[in-house]
């Protein structure tokens, strides 16, 4: 690397720099504050851990997109968190072990090996929350309940909100009797759309599965899509016929818990699929042309430290939840103080910011006045008191 460019970061990689570090890092309080009223206790997972214990069970995409390296201690391969979500699963398994509903949250730093769904970034600031132990669709309409307040406290109030089930494609699928290869075959056909495809891909499958499995790609809308979906499963496993009672149950609890969001249905959206087991959601803004938030139920996550709960959760990255927040930095409102170590003065000093304000001590022979420090105000003595003054 050459001396010229030894500042420059990787590609997809960004940091924080004021003023977007003080509006980030207020958003982060304001929205923290939100989940903790809501019973969610604050977790901080570890920065790094062994690597089976982040990616065993949690599909393909997740282990492609966590960095790995090698332990100089144990000699074991450790990786560096893609995802929160199976930190905190160990964590209510091993650490928590209790029997009731766990609500747990999370907000910290996560690395990807490529750009994602985060807004293209590869080191997002994840925030999320997951409730344990509640198998019921009551959990999941908490957890969007939940989801949908947060972005409204990031100032993002008109959503949408894009609801799937994957139990659906699982059901179909196994009626199917589709091998892995196949299944995933199918899978990327119908997350492209591509119905002209679907013919190949489902030959030699029954004709009434492979009618049902075409049938994901006309699904999709408001609620209407459910008595279309009906008609068209009639004849599906008792598992999809549970998948559509789930999604009437959870359409019917969010018209009465966020009455003002728009629900769109889409039963082809099967991103994610080896992760969730059951609902799937992401929320979307027309201020921004992907998602914003998303998560899901993916109930077997727990199996891989020995103790599989009910599980369901959403995340979101605040960086990217910054950008559409209300609001910008604050307007400079620091004091500059001379410079010196008299005791009135120090005092003075200390006083103001115990009261909240921030005070700037100025250097001996420094450069730069009150502007240029991004102060608004002086703090100057009269008549043998300190007293702050703005900045002509």
């Amino acid at each position: 690397m050459s001396r010229d460019s030894r500042w420059l970061l990787p590609d997809g990689v960004d940091e924080i720099i004021p003023p977007q570090a003080q509006v980030i890092e207020r958003l982060r309080r304001r929205l923290l504050d939100v989940i903790t009223t809501w019973g969610y206790a604050l977790c901080m997972p570890a920065t790094i851990e062994f690597l089976d214990a982040l990616v065993s069970g949690g599909g393909d995409d997740l282990e492609l997109q966590t960095f790995k390296l090698t332990d100089q201690v144990s000699g074991r391969l450790l990786g560096i968190p893609a995802d929160m979500t199976p930190q905190i699963a160990r964590i209510d398994a091993h650490r928590i072990n209790a029997d009731t509903p766990t609500r747990l949250c999370y907000i910290g730093p996560i690395l990807h090996t490529r750009p994602d769904k985060f807004a293209g970034s590869r080191n997002p600031l994840q925030l999320g929350a997951e409730l344990y132990g509640h198998a019921g669709i009551e959990s999941d309409a908490e957890v969007i309940a939940l989801m949908v307040e947060v972005l409204a406290a990031a100032g993002v109030g008109e959503i949408t909100l894009d609801l799937g089930h994957m139990a659906i494609f699982h059901g179909l699928a196994a009626a199917a009797a589709l091998d892995a290869e196949r299944e995933g075959r199918v899978l990327d056909v119908l997350l492209r759309k591509a119905v002209g495809e679907l013919p190949e891909v489902l030959a030699g499958v029954a004709p009434a599965t492979a009618a049902c499995l075409s049938a994901l790609l006309s699904l999709n809308g408001d609620a209407s899509v459910l008595p279309r979906a009906r008609q068209a499963f009639a004849a599906a496993p008792a598992q999809v016929q549970r998948a559509l009672e789930d999604l009437e149950q959870l359409v019917s609890l969010l018209a009465q818990r966020c009455p003002h969001i728009n629900v769109h249905l889409d039963l082809a959206d099967l991103r994610g699929y080896r992760y969730h087991t059951g609902v799937m959601f992401a929320a979307y803004t027309l201020r921004m042309g992907r998602a914003i938030a998303w998560g899901g139920r993916y109930d077997d996550i727990g199996a891989r430290y020995g103790r599989a709960r009910p599980a369901t959760g959403f995340s979101t990255d605040l960086k990217l939840l910054a950008t559409l927040a209300a609001g910008a930095a604050d307007a400079p409102s620091a004091i500059l103080a001379p410079a010196g170590t008299d005791a009135a003065l120090l005092a003075a000093i200390a006083d103001l910011r115990a009261a909240g304000e921030q005070v700037i001590q100025a250097l001996p022979g420094q450069t730069g006045g009150p502007r240029e420090m991004g102060c608004n105000r002086t703090l100057v003595s009269r008549d043998g008191r300190w007293h702050t003054v703005p900045v002509a």
